[in-house]
């Protein structure tokens, strides 16, 4: 079958080829091709391999489209394993609280945080919601994301959660970027609901989850099992019934405090425990135990300077998969640039490059159950990459463009 899309004589291509997860020592072999090509046809992967072997390998389609990328490293397109980018309004003034000192906590409890961006989702129609994430998504694309987890949970109520899931299914078949939708109704307890939060709870479990499971609104259920949230028992409760009806689990875990997320991650089987920022070892060694993937999100835990960070090395060295999120959001998830989560994978959480961009692209993809066609560059999968200048360390200078194309599914959607 004679390739459509070529990708000639990169200086390196990381394919990230292999089985995944990656656990352990396994995270930092990026399968390095030196003078790499690809070679796709109808957005698929045909051939990845040294550019000498591809014209003996590749018929070419007269027409096809060819990239030079001389002086390039080509890296899988960016996996966003953790996003709230479908919201309404914004929260940037607690930006300034926060570099003033107020704490999370303390912004949350004089009325903002996340029931502040539940007011304003609740006012908001599809269209709306619609509107404002495009943009978002296109400069996700610009940062070289190709496919991301986008979760509801700004709604905590029935209807405004399916119309926010309805917005990220219209986001899926209108942008280039693939999302993957998850439910989370159980993301806080609403106002309306604070002095009886078991009643929360029975109304996401007995309405939100079969009515958004009845629609095929979602593939994952999501809880925030946290202090002041869910209580791991409230959680369990909720992803089990997510998984009778259908949803995967996963979970915000550990983030502001050791709340007990992970230990539930682990006896529920999810495939995430996100945040894990004060995950312990006797709990990492349950996760591994379990097959639970940590997506961590460095960039959250900067912007909401929470004075620590996910201890990466610790769940690396203990077999734990790691991958990386953005966590785009109202409040704290201001970047949406994997490569700046990358640079504070390294800087602030003592992984090596190489286990980083695999947290990006192969792990983060096993996260989302997407392995099989992206997240990394093998024949058989989509044709989802990066395109950047100079050698792989261009992702972690810090206020450079390095990106000088993406492509999904074998077409160019940035640059050329």
């Amino acid at each position: 079958m004679p390739a459509d899309f070529l990708i000639e004589h990169a200086d390196v291509v990381a394919t990230c080829a292999g089985p995944a997860p990656r656990r352990g020592r396994a995270q930092r072999d990026i399968g390095a091709v030196r003078d790499g090509a690809i070679a796709a046809r109808d957005g698929r992967i045909l051939f990845v391999g040294p550019h000498e072997a591809l014209a003996a390998r590749v018929s070419v389609a007269p027409g096809a489209v060819r990239v030079d990328a001389r002086g390039c490293t080509v890296v899988p397109g960016f996996v966003d394993a953790h996003t709230h980018l479908v919201y309404a309004g914004d929260r940037l003034d607690e930006l300034q609280q926060r570099l003033a000192g107020a704490t999370y906590a303390e912004i949350a409890a004089a009325g903002g945080g996340i029931g502040r961006t539940v007011a304003a989702t609740r006012a908001a129609s599809e269209d709306d919601l619609v509107r404002a994430a495009r943009a978002r998504l296109d400069e996700m694309a610009a940062s070289g994301t190709t496919t991301c987890e986008v979760k509801s949970g700004y709604g905590l109520a029935t209807e405004v959660e399916l119309r926010q899931l309805r917005a990220i299914r219209r986001l899926d078949a209108e942008h280039p970027i693939d999302l993957v939708p998850t439910f989370l109704g159980a993301h806080d307890v609403p106002a309306e609901y604070r002095s009886r939060p078991d009643d929360y709870v029975a109304l996401v479990i007995d309405e939100m989850i079969p009515r958004v499971a009845a629609a095929a609104l979602a593939e994952w259920c999501d809880v925030f099992c946290e202090v002041g949230a869910f209580t791991p028992a409230q959680a369990t409760a909720v992803l089990r019934a997510g998984a009778r009806a259908g949803l995967k689990p996963r979970i915000h875990a550990d983030e502001l405090a050791s709340s007990g997320g992970a230990r539930v991650a682990a006896e529920v089987g999810a495939r995430s425990a996100d945040h894990l920022i004060f995950v312990d070892e006797p709990a990492a060694d349950a996760l591994a135990r379990a097959g639970v993937c940590a997506v961590l999100l460095p960039t959250a835990a900067l912007y909401l300077k929470l004075g620590r960070y996910a201890p990466a090395r610790m769940l690396i060295d203990r077999e734990v998969p790691v991958a990386l999120g953005t966590d785009v959001n109202p409040g704290a998830g201001l970047s949406s640039s994997m490569a700046f989560a990358i640079t504070l994978a390294c800087f602030a959480m003592d992984m090596t490059l190489e286990e980083a961009l695999i947290a990006a692209t192969l792990n983060a993809a096993w996260s989302l159950d997407r392995a099989a066609t992206v997240g990394s560059l093998e024949v058989g999968k989509l044709m989802d990459a990066v395109l950047m200048e100079g050698d792989l360390t261009s992702l972690i200078r810090v206020g450079s463009s390095p990106i000088r194309t993406v492509i999904k599914r074998g077409r160019l959607v940035v640059g050329g």
